[in-house]
């Protein structure tokens, strides 16, 4: 049995729209994640996130298709990032939508493992609400989910992209394509941060977004060093639980 849409024959796709009626749309982006983790990091963990969702769901879900460039200009300066703009993202993330609620689907859920696509998922849920609204759209980030496993994982007081967090779950799902003998930490304390960059990650709002290359010289924001697949599988499985949870209630009403 098959989750994702792209596997089904058109037979078997007419078919999950009754018995799936959530279709899952992973996104994620393609952007530097300092020299030891993979450009695609962030779609690789929402496509591992929704398998798992989708399985837990024993049926009740399909995997539609990834959105595997996200909005990433503020990693620009490093090689092999591509971005998308904010309203590029929209209308990809909306005609996806409108194509599979043509065959029947009214329930989307978007699985983000980039926090750079948040803003655009929140502006398409809005416009929904008045272009589609038999539609039914909800989005989440991933590691967020899983805050309090993070917290207790001893994480460097300034910390996030490509830090201690990411790299545990890269080495849980994808060890073979974390340089481990690469990894280095970047900026790990406020103190390290110029004035301006101190201003951008003060907590809460009101939010100032500057380039990755001011925030750390590697776009390292912690010490992936310290990360263990172990503490990436209770990451993983934290998330898994609290979207598995959500999309259980969303699909009883």
């Amino acid at each position: 049995m098959t989750f994702k849409l792209a596997e089904m024959t058109t037979v078997e796709a007419a078919a999950a729209v009754r018995t799936s009626p959530l279709v899952i749309l992973p996104a994620g982006a393609y952007e530097q994640h300092g020299p030891g983790m993979p450009i695609a990091t962030d779609t690789l963990r929402a496509e591992a996130v929704a398998e798992r969702v989708a399985a837990e769901l024993g049926g009740s879900a399909v995997i539609g298709p990834s959105l595997p460039v996200g909005v990433s200009p503020h990693h620009l300066a490093f090689a092999g990032t591509v971005t998308l703009t904010t309203g590029t993202l929209a209308a990809l993330v909306r005609e996806y939508v409108g194509s599979l609620r043509r065959h029947g689907w009214r329930k989307f859920l978007v699985i983000t493992g980039h926090g750079g696509n948040n803003a655009t998922l929140t502006t398409v849920a809005q416009d929904l609400l008045t272009s589609h609204p038999d539609v039914g759209f909800a989005w989440t980030p991933v590691t967020a989910l899983a805050s309090e496993v993070v917290a207790d994982m001893g994480v460097s007081e300034v910390h996030g992209h490509s830090g201690e967090a990411e790299t545990a779950q890269m080495l849980h799902l994808a060890p073979g394509l974390v340089h481990r003998d690469r990894l280095a930490a970047g900026t790990t304390a406020t103190a390290q941060l110029d004035p301006l960059a101190k201003v951008a990650r003060r907590p809460g709002h009101p939010s100032l977004t500057v380039p990755y290359d001011r925030l750390a010289a590697n776009g390292v924001l912690g010490d992936p060093r310290t990360a263990t697949p172990e503490d990436g599988a209770a990451i993983v499985a934290a998330v898994v639980t609290r979207i598995t949870g959500f999309a259980k209630e969303w699909l009883a009403t």
